[in-house]
Parts: C-alpha cells; sequence; structure tokens
C-alpha cells in the first residue's frame, strides 16, 4: 500500500486540540455506567442479556458420583488383576441400581449412570473378558477410574455467573446445570439511530445524481440488531437545526441511547455539533483516529448521542471501537475491549505518528494479513472484501511484508 502523501486529508492541524483514541474510550469508560432497570426472566429466555445479579449454582453438578464410559462397575482394592462375577441387573443413565453391589461382585453400567452403592471404579467393556457370569479384566490404575465424582464441575453455593455478565448459549447449558430457573438480567437497551445530511435518500425513493442513498442508518440498526439490542429507527434529518432538535426530544423521551452520523465535524452545515454544543452537554468531538476523527459525545435530555463520521467507512470503525464498548456499559454489561492476535502483514504502509489506524485487513490462506486497495472511508465495497482490522497505534509506524501487526477480526465484536 503507498505511503500516504503530504495532503493527507486526515493530518492533525497545528493548534487543534486531538483526543487520543485510548483517552477516548477511558472517558467514556469513566462517564457512562448502567442506564436499564432489571426484570426476572427465565433462563431459556435470559441468551444475550446482561446479569443483574450474580448467580450461584441451587445443585452439585453432576448431583451424583456416574460413570464416564459403558464397562463394570466394582470396589476397587489394588489388585493388579481378577475375575468377578457378574450380579444380575444394570446401572444406566436414568436408572439407578437397585441395591448394593456385593465385594466380589461386579455389575454391568452405562454412560452417565450413578456408580452404584458398594462399588467406587468402572473399568471399559473392551478389557473385559465374559465367560458366562466371570467377567476377567485387569484392574485400573486408580481407585475411581472412570468416574465423574459428585459435585466435580460445581457444587451448590458455587458462583457460576457474575453480575454483568452477557449470557450466551454456552451459559444458558450452565445455568440450566446448576439448576437455575430464572435470572434477573437487565432490560434491553433502547437506542435509536438517526442520519444527518440534505443529501442523503433512503433506498426507494426517488434520486437524482447528487444525491446519496443512506447506507449508514441501515447497517447501524442491523448492528445493534446483532448486539442484542431493541432499536428506533428516527429517520434522516436535512441540515436543518431545527428538525434535529425535535429528532433529538422525541428520540431522548423513548430512548436510552442516541446513534448519529454526519454533522458531527465543524462545517457550516454540520448542525449535530453546533447544536449539542450549545445546548446539550457535548463531551469530545475531535479523535486521533482514522477512519473517523469527528466523533461527538454529549447528551440530550440526559440521553446519551454518540455522534458518528458520516463516511460509511468510518460510521461503522467509529461504531465497533467506541459504540459497542459503551452501550454495553450502558446496558449494564462489562467494558468489552475486542480480542485481537498478532499476524504476519502481508502488505506494506508507511504511517504518520499522533493517530490511531484501522484497516479493512482479511486473512489470507497462510494466515497473514491482507489489506484492502484503497484507505479510502467512502469505499463500502472494503467492509464487505475484509473479515477484520489492523489496528496501528498511535505512533509512527513502517510496516513491511512479514512484520508483525494486530489483527482484529469482526468476530471479537460479536459480528
Amino acid at each position: 500500500m503507498p505511503g500516504e502523501s503530504a495532503a493527507d486529508c486526515y493530518a492533525l492541524p497545528p493548534g487543534i486540540a486531538w483526543t487520543p483514541v485510548d483517552r477516548a474510550l477511558a472517558e467514556l469508560r469513566e462517564r457512562l455506567s448502567a442506564v436499564t432497570d432489571h426484570e426476572e426472566v427465565s433462563v431459556g429466555d435470559a441468551c444475550g442479556r446482561f446479569l443483574a445479579r450474580s448467580v450461584q449454582a441451587v445443585r452439585d453438578h453432576p448431583a451424583t458420583t456416574n460413570s464416564a464410559i459403558d464397562g463394570f462397575a466394582f470396589a476397587f482394592n489394588g489388585a493388579t488383576s481378577r475375575s468377578l462375577i457378574v450380579a444380575p441387573g444394570r446401572a444406566a443413565a436414568g436408572e439407578p441400581y437397585q441395591g448394593t453391589v456385593a465385594a466380589g461382585t461386579c455389575v454391568r453400567i452405562l454412560t452417565g449412570a450413578a456408580v452404584p452403592s458398594g462399588t467406587d471404579t468402572v473399568v471399559f467393556d473392551e478389557q473385559v473378558t465374559r465367560d458366562g457370569q466371570l467377567a476377567t479384566f485387569v484392574s485400573p490404575a486408580s481407585r475411581g477410574a472412570n468416574t465423574r465424582q459428585a459435585g466435580e464441575d460445581m457444587q451448590a453455593g458455587t458462583e457460576v455467573a457474575r453480575q454483568a455478565a452477557e449470557l450466551l448459549p454456552h451459559d444458558i447449558a450452565l445455568l440450566i446445570a446448576a439448576g437455575i430457573e430464572r435470572v434477573h438480567v437487565h432490560r434491553r437497551l433502547r437506542v435509536g439511530v438517526m442520519s444527518t445530511g440534505k443529501e442523503l435518500r433512503d433506498i426507494g425513493a426517488p434520486i437524482r445524481m447528487e444525491h446519496v442513498l443512506d447506507a449508514n442508518r441501515p447497517m447501524l440498526l442491523s448492528l445493534l440488531d446483532r448486539w442484542g439490542f431493541e432499536t428506533l429507527d428516527l429517520g434522516r434529518v436535512d441540515d436543518d437545526a431545527d428538525d434535529l432538535r425535535k429528532r433529538l426530544d422525541h428520540g431522548s423521551a423513548r430512548l436510552d441511547a442516541i446513534l448519529c452520523s454526519g454533522g458531527a465535524s465543524a462545517g457550516d452545515e454540520d448542525h449535530v455539533s453546533a447544536v449539542l454544543g450549545r445546548e446539550g452537554a457535548l463531551a469530545f468531538w475531535r479523535v486521533a483516529v482514522k477512519p473517523g476523527r469527528p466523533l461527538l459525545v454529549a447528551r440530550w435530555n440526559d440521553c446519551p448521542v454518540l455522534g458518528l463520521p458520516g463516511n460509511p467507512v468510518a460510521a461503522f470503525v467509529c461504531a465497533l471501537i467506541f459504540a459497542k464498548p459503551a452501550l454495553g456499559l450502558l446496558a449494564g454489561g462489562q467494558w468489552q475491549e475486542p480480542r485481537g492476535f498478532m499476524v504476519a502483514a502481508a502488505f506494506e504502509k508507511s504511517k504518520k505518528a499522533g493517530r490511531r489506524e484501522y484497516l479493512r485487513s482479511r486473512l489470507n490462506a497462510h494466515g497473514a494479513a491482507e489489506t484492502f486497495r484503497s484507505e479510502g472511508s467512502g469505499l463500502i465495497s472494503g467492509l464487505s472484501w475484509s473479515d477484520g482490522l489492523v489496528e496501528l497505534d498511535d505512533d509512527a509506524h513502517t510496516v513491511e511484508r512479514g512484520d508483525l501487526v494486530r489483527y482484529l477480526p469482526y468476530a471479537s465484536f460479536g459480528l
């Protein structure tokens, strides 16, 4: 990839206060907290919700010592080999053996069955030679072989899920195994999305050459839906301050947070930053990030407002980096940072100091990170082409092919 030109449109003008990405994230983390109330739901309906209270197991798991294999159960006494009489009956999952297995005998047992009274060890079918009612086998090396001990996974009273944890499908399995029927969770966060710009038109509307189809609003609504939030489409706002105020009033009365794209810069028609700067509680809006730069954080009628850039790629990247962890806190969750890993670069780049950069990227067949043909934030095709982002920190970098770079898969953002 060619180096940046001297006329780089993302260059940081002298004398302008720019907020580093890490400080912007730290401020979001410090300023925001859960805004949603609590409700009790059945565990089966809790997937994707944030816990309002920690949860303790109400029963041991396993509830009883049981067999991990199909075989024969007997009492271990340290012998190296043995022949035992096979007692009548068997132990199966859900059908425990009735009575006590006498010394010198063994009993047929199936996977998951409770280990019968009088036994403590299980041997594989394959290790047993049957001759009528006589079973001959080499003893396991230790007492308790091939058994799952009662409570070895978790015991009643053990904390199995912490407050603010997001419940995922495997967590539902854990809670059910722990005997949990209902949990206290946060209500789903309600987030509204609006776009600003008189050049924008919705898909299906009459358009002229000077119009731009609004890709941001459907994209952001889809992101929020994927993250498990309730959404409200606040529509498109022309570059009109009065209309913007009405939309903000409408949204803030019904929602927990608002995302808007466009209008967050300092131009004559950038009314989002102007209105929120005069009438709302504006926190910061110039962040040293590419793509992105104008990122607005404010409150309107005590409703958090996050203003994203208007270019689709910048809006997408800033939604992942800033909006996802911020909205997670508002929803009652923990602050979540994306999990990345180091991979070899399959590109070259010279980067200036002073800002964090996120490059649309995908892993090739060798596990190295390729980057999209252009860094232009208006090229939406690069989003579908990519499967993650290469993150370059604020320092100056010269990346050569084969150098290690940090790769953030889109999966680490819940996509």
